[in-house]
């Protein structure tokens, strides 16, 4: 497995150069679109060579993993299937209230299957934990996490999270299935708020 790539910090964008930043202010482009790209690429291929064989279900948790899963299962040169699923630990609240639920529940099967739960960003770790735990339930052969982003924060995280595409800043990010009140999903990029 080769190493986690080192945090890239860009140029500054000012948001007269992106009008997809809807006048917000960024700090800076955290990992542009051909770091992305390179290292999706790279992913793909270590996923490739950890599972030769045996069916492989690749699960990303919405939303932000999205973009992300959209482009690694793409580089994923083998069969596989893929589901989504939606966790949610806040219901009506703003706090979390520590439960984690499954809002849309993955329609396949997971007994005897390879499992690789795709994430956006990995921060507390706290979901995942409990996550794992309700997916482990079901029997399938593996579970395995993939992380775009991992800000080694991860205290409640006893599972170690396999496949990472960058260790990240501990700074707001947004872009590339990453959003802030909803917005900046579709950045190509990976951007710094301030």
């Amino acid at each position: 497995m080769s190493a986690v790539p080192e945090v890239l910090f860009g140029s500054v964008a000012p948001e007269h150069e992106d009008p997809r930043l809807l006048g917000r202010d960024v700090r800076r482009i955290a990992f542009d679109a051909a770091t992305l790209r390179s290292r999706v690429i790279e992913l793909g291929q270590e996923i490739h060579d950890a599972y030769p064989d045996g069916d492989l279900l690749v699960l990303g948790l919405l939303k932000g993993s999205f973009v992300f899963l959209a482009d690694l299962v793409r580089e994923i040169r083998r069969p596989l299937h893929v589901d989504f699923l939606v966790a949610s630990s806040y219901g009506d609240a703003t706090i979390s209230s520590g439960e984690v639920r499954l809002v849309y529940d993955p329609e396949t099967a997971l007994e005897d299957k390879h499992i690789l739960l795709v994430e956006d960003i990995v921060d507390s770790g706290r979901t995942l934990r409990k996550l794992l735990t309700l997916l482990e339930a079901r029997a399938p052969q593996s579970i395995e996490i993939c992380a775009l982003l991992h800000k080694r924060i991860a205290t409640e995280l006893a599972h170690p999270v396999r496949f990472v595409g960058f260790d990240a800043p501990n700074e707001f990010l947004v872009g590339y299935g990453l959003d802030h009140a909803e917005n900046f999903r579709h950045l190509p990029y990976v951007a710094s708020l301030r």
